[in-house]
């Protein structure tokens, strides 16, 4: 195992940022950078030993800072997903969050965890080797309550897992949703969408949303819908009668993964598992003509998300699980993306 670090280029302020690479010994890798707790790209090798990164990215910090950024690898707070209107209510006081995705409200607003600088430390792990970022959100930052104390922890194991652990601390009441807004093509470059790759994702019910990607509050049953991935399907197989996905799925709480992809080309295959209530499934629709990594021009299902959250709009809809962290509580969540290949039949 080896962590070497580097620099990765210098923010508007003067700032510096840094670079860091995790490799293990069997040649597979992770970058990251303390801007945006970023994670730049994963290196997974193929059914012939060949490696390629199976993310989608850019290659500078400029790009990342000033480029039209669709949250590539981003860490995302304080509030992942989606909040109606851009506001909420908690404890009889009312919030008011600025509207950055049409009427609502999105992943932490102007300048969420994305866009800042984090602290870091480099640690030995469990069974690799970490680096660990840590941040303070002070209270009134995008206009939520709290100073928040959050710190997450990226690790790659030999067995080519990659986890992601997150905790935070509040001294007021607030909300907290964090996820990672990886974008993943496991062809690692061979194919220019991921419609052709496989998806098994256990789940019952999802919650559907209205126009605005806001959910209307009920929660429904995936099964004889085009949302019904619990057998394997192609992603492109019902894309088209969606318009593309940008759902979330709730989870079961007792299983050893909760996502499969497979894509047949290069043999990769991933599995997901989380601590968190759901996970958003999300197939780039709005990506169009993005210059990315290695002069890469990613368009519409260039890429996959799958982000381990709560559900969207959960302070305002007080039938979700709860997204309020009170002072003396740790808000603790990991997430797990295990690499391996296809089976042979």
């Amino acid at each position: 195992m080896s962590i070497v670090t580097s620099e990765f280029g210098v923010l508007p302020d003067g700032s510096l940022a840094t670079k860091f690479i995790i490799k293990n010994r069997g040649r597979s890798s992770i970058r990251l950078t303390n801007y945006g707790a970023i994670l730049l790209g994963i290196e997974m090798p193929d059914t012939e030993g060949v490696m390629a990164d199976v993310t989608l990215g850019f290659d500078t910090l400029d790009e990342y800072v000033t480029g039209n950024d669709p949250y590539f690898g981003a860490t995302v707070g304080r509030f992942a997903n989606r909040i109606n209107g851009g506001k909420f209510s908690l404890e009889g006081v009312d919030y008011t969050l600025a509207v950055n995705n049409g009427p609502n409200h999105l992943h932490g607003g102007l300048q969420g965890f994305d866009k800042v600088l984090w602290d870091y430390e480099l640690l030995d792990g469990e069974s690799g080797n970490c680096v660990s970022f840590s941040y303070t959100s002070v209270d009134g930052e995008e206009n939520y309550p709290g100073k928040l104390n959050v710190r997450v922890k990226y690790e790659l194991t030999d067995a080519n897992e990659l986890v992601i652990s997150y905790e935070a601390e509040t001294d007021k009441t607030t909300i907290i949703n964090l996820t990672n807004h990886t974008y993943f093509n496991l062809s690692g470059g061979e194919s220019e969408t991921i419609l052709d790759h496989e998806i098994e994702l256990q789940s019952d019910n999802y919650t559907p949303v209205n126009e605005d990607l806001i959910p209307t509050g009920e929660i429904l049953p995936v099964v004889d819908t085009p949302f019904d991935f619990k057998n394997p399907k192609l992603i492109g197989l019902d894309i088209d009668r969606v318009g593309g996905y940008d759902h979330n799925y709730i989870l079961s709480d007792d299983l050893d993964y909760d996502v499969r992809v497979s894509d047949p080309l290069s043999g990769r295959l991933m599995e997901m598992c989380t601590t968190e209530p759901a996970v958003q499934f999300y197939t780039g629709n709005f990506l169009e003509n993005l210059k990315g990594r290695n002069g890469s021009i990613y368009n519409q299902r260039a890429g996959f998300c799958l982000e381990a959250q709560h559900y969207p709009d959960s302070p305002n809809q007080p039938q979700f699980p709860s997204v309020v962290l009170r002072p003396g509580e740790t808000y603790r969540q990991k997430t797990v993306y295990r690499f391996s290949l296809i089976s042979p039949e």
